[in-house]
């Protein structure tokens, strides 16, 4: 529960597109955020805007402003097939931002595809315009670094998203869902981004939408 005086938004979602780790329908996904009475609700499956239409077709319908994005594999060379990749929060701000993202799914599946359709820094700064960056859940580039202590690399991860998607448009990601790693490294994320002057952003990692759905979601991984 919650109270509308102080309303919250989840900006990192994954749905029934996130083939085999998002469990959330996209219509149970909308109504609830309305009976919280959330006024907006962001979509971020993994590499894909699959959910997309349906997603925007449901809120305004309901009333709930929806929020189109998704969440990037990002790879240093997307040519280069090898497992190698991190985590991206990326949200539309503007047409030209959905534009943006259309381009980046596509090119991640047609031209970065191997095993995840990957981007890379290359294609983020070709189609950076009208988005919003998120640095990231565990599995990004800056949680990782800060995580296995390489602080100088989180600092220049995170400067670099600055450079290209400006400063006034990215944010440093947080969450907690009761993981130790998560305990740790929110204290490093919190002064990397006092130190580099940089926002918060409490977001949820949502994979399902009521706890008790918690045993299917594992049966699902």
């Amino acid at each position: 529960s919650r109270s509308a005086s102080t309303p919250f938004v989840h900006l990192h979602v994954h749905s029934e597109y996130s083939i085999l780790d998002g469990a959330c329908r996209i219509p149970g996904l909308v109504e609830k955020a309305a009976r919280l009475e959330m006024p907006a609700v962001a979509l971020t499956d993994h590499g894909s805007l699959a959910g997309a239409v349906e997603l925007y077709r449901e809120a305004r319908s309901s009333g709930v402003k929806p929020i189109l994005g998704c969440e990037a594999y990002v790879a240093d060379d997307r040519h280069v097939q090898t497992k190698g990749y991190a985590h991206l929060t990326l949200l539309a701000e503007s047409n030209e931002g959905y534009a943006n993202l259309i381009k980046l799914s596509s090119l991640g599946y047609l031209e970065g595809y191997y095993y995840k359709p990957r981007v890379d820094w290359e294609l983020l700064e070709r189609h950076s315009k009208g988005l919003v960056v998120l640095s990231g859940c565990l599995a990004g580039r800056v949680s990782r670094a800060l995580h296995e202590s390489r602080d100088a690399d989180a600092h220049a991860d995170l400067d670099r998203l600055a450079q290209i998607f400006g400063r006034d448009s990215t944010y440093v990601e947080i969450q907690n869902a009761g993981l130790e790693e998560q305990q740790a490294l929110n204290p490093k994320l919190i002064a990397l981004a006092e130190e580099m002057g940089l926002p918060l952003v409490a977001t949820g990692d949502v994979h399902y939408l009521d706890a008790e759905d918690a045993y299917a979601h594992e049966a699902l991984l």
